[in-house]
């Protein structure tokens, strides 16, 4: 058994960024990990939507929205600030599916996106906002994989000695080796401290006392603090001048979730708890 087990992560780890490949059809990872991240998220989302009150077509069609609308800003995030990878052959911006998404677009574009449904349909946007948060940081832990097929997001240029040190499964280490090069998998660690964050996002969501927008400002505060630590770890971080722009935004993201839990303390106690029921139900 180990040795089937073995010739599987063989295949996953020697360099091939596929999942299937059949003629002319080619399915990267990459885009399955994404999708997975997707569709684990909306479920989740439909299941405290029916604990809180709110519709099943409401949350259908604000997913599809802010999926789309995330999908786009993530890319053009990432043209933006890659765009000399993109000049020469233009129409390769829309190869999303060779990776190229940064999440910080995903997150300002998805954010305006739920901004705008939310308001339209006069639904209290922090509400929603605390809903999808640990959806979107569970998604981001699922979708680091995708880089590491892709042999991407990672770290500075290591030993096989240090990987080994680390106590890392094997498929790991193999994945690592790019160009014949072992590289730090910040990745991982990114993945890890996501999943850590999902689950402190959903103790802090059932506690009894917990105001709207207080999981979304522990976001935007955890998540800053993760990417600015492993931004300074990767080799391949967008740039504006000298600046890693993802460092920037992580301090931006951080002073405003900061400032939204200072705001939220100034309330009652027992004023706009997120886990008090609607007298209605929000319906689309």
């Amino acid at each position: 058994m180990k040795e089937y087990w073995n010739m599987f992560i063989k295949e996953l780890t020697d360099g091939d960024a596929y999942f299937l490949q059949i003629k002319n059809v080619s399915i990267r990872w990459y885009s399955v990990l994404i999708l997975i991240g997707a569709l684990i998220s909306i479920g989740m989302l439909l299941k405290e939507a029916k604990r809180i009150g709110i519709s099943k077509d409401f949350i259908f069609n604000l997913a599809f929205w802010t999926i789309i609308m995330g999908f786009i800003g993530a890319r053009i995030y990432y043209v933006i600030f890659k765009f000399s990878l993109f000049k020469d052959d233009l129409l390769s911006i829309f190869k999303i599916w060779e990776g190229g998404l940064a999440i910080h677009g995903g997150i300002i574009a998805g954010a305006i996106t739920m901004f705008v449904y939310c308001k339209k349909y006069h639904v209290q946007f922090f509400r929603v906002t605390d809903m999808a948060v640990p959806c979107l940081i569970l998604a981001q832990a699922i979708g680091r994989w995708g880089n590491f097929f892709n042999g991407e997001a990672h770290g500075v240029a290591v030993s096989l000695a240090h990987l080994q040190k680390l106590h890392l499964p094997q498929f790991i280490i193999n994945g690592m080796k790019i160009g014949g090069i072992y590289y730090e998998p910040t990745f991982l660690y990114e993945s890890l401290a996501c999943l850590l964050g999902f689950i402190i996002l959903i103790i802090i969501r059932r506690l009894k006392y917990i105001k709207v927008g207080t999981c979304t400002a522990v976001y935007l505060m955890y998540y800053a603090v993760v990417r600015f630590i492993i931004e300074g770890m990767r080799t391949d971080a967008l740039l504006l001048g000298e600046l890693k722009v993802a460092r920037v935004i992580s301090i931006i993201m951080f002073i405003f979730g900061l400032l939204m839990l200072m705001l939220i303390s100034r309330k009652g106690r027992f004023e706009n708890l997120y886990n008090e029921m609607p007298e209605e139900k929000i319906r689309f």
